[in-house]
């Protein structure tokens, strides 16, 4: 049987994947124009917070071997 491929741009957005199987993923918006966002957006937006469920099974099926 054939090796499946990743798909790279669906790898790059996984931060973590928990040892019960959920997936972690980075806040956006830290990343451009910073000085114009407030404080408390900057420092929130660099947390992990977990990926929806519906979504979890789409990036299983794109990153087969993480």
């Amino acid at each position: 049987m054939p090796k499946l491929k990743t798909r790279k741009s669906a790898a790059k957005r996984i931060a973590k994947v928990t040892s019960t199987g959920k997936i972690l993923r980075k806040k956006t918006i830290a990343q451009h124009l910073v000085h114009r966002k407030s404080t408390r957006t900057v420092k929130t937006s660099g947390n992990e917070m977990t990926v929806s469920k519906s979504d979890t099974e789409k990036l299983k099926k794109l990153t087969p071997y993480r």
